[in-house]
């Protein structure tokens, strides 16, 4: 009952901007700027099932490649992303001499949008897939590292005091004490890494490859199809919110204590 309760909330304020954005394009004349719901869910339908190649339509049939690019993408350069900065940022947040070496490059760096690293990209890569990689990874990095550095540095010390007690070596201590003590930490920088990746993947996709969402997005614009644009948004925005319900699928798992004690 709860969960369907959960699911209705959750359900409504998508249904009534529908509503309200499809009174919207009836009334106005905006239809070409603004297609109703149902002219996207048209356009939509084509680009997923509709015909490869099919007449003019460009897009027909396209839809399911191209989510599997930008897919692929995200996963390559947020992998690497989490791969180094967890560890980094564990590494910053636990010892005072790393972290004055890195955390002030890394603070200094942080500040750069993505929209500033797309013509080193471009000059390094080309039009290429990792121009875009670099720049998903870029996107992910810094919020996971910062997470998990406050994460290592937030540990109750009467854990580590205990540990040392208990003989543990620096090397145990971090290993069995601090990572497992900053992993809700880790987990809020992964699913905001993610997040930030798949607006990289869209930028990317726009300027430095020739295929995904963000370049289909950009295309569709371009040729006057906004029924595909808004359809691409939602396609995106559908895309990010599975990946966040996986990350937070595999927190539940690890950290069955935590939500436990919350419920």
């Amino acid at each position: 009952m709860k969960r369907l309760k959960f699911f209705l909330y959750g359900i409504t304020v998508p249904i009534i901007v529908l509503i309200i954005w499809q009174f919207a394009g009836n009334l106005s004349n905006m239809a070409g700027v603004l297609p109703t719901p149902v002219a996207v869910i048209k356009g939509w339908e084509g680009w997923i099932f509709g015909e490869v190649g099919l007449g003019l339509n460009a897009y027909s049939g396209t839809w399911l490649s191209n989510v599997q690019y930008s897919t692929m993408r995200v996963f390559q350069g947020f992998s690497l992303a989490a791969i180094l900065a967890v560890p980094l940022g564990l590494l910053i947040g636990w010892s005072r001499l790393i972290a004055q070496f890195l955390d002030p490059f890394i603070q200094s760096l942080r500040p750069i949008p993505i929209t500033a690293w797309l013509p080193f990209s471009i000059a390094l890569f080309g039009i290429s897939d990792m121009g875009s990689i670099f720049l998903i990874f870029l996107g992910g990095f810094y919020a996971i590292v910062v997470n998990a550095t406050q994460g290592a540095r937030d540990v109750d010390r009467n854990l580590i005091r205990a540990a040392l007690m208990m003989g543990a070596s620096r090397a145990q201590l971090l290993r069995r004490v601090v990572f497992p003590a900053a992993l809700p930490n880790i987990f809020t920088g992964l699913r905001i890494g993610l997040g930030i990746s798949w607006t990289a993947v869209i930028v990317s996709e726009m300027v430095a490859v020739k295929s995904g969402l963000g370049y289909v997005l950009w295309d569709a614009y371009y040729v006057g199809r906004m029924d595909i644009v808004l359809a691409d948004m939602v396609s995106i925005g559908l895309m990010g919110f599975i990946t966040d319900r996986l990350i937070v699928s595999i927190e539940r798992f690890t950290l069955k204590w935590r939500f436990l004690q919350n419920h």
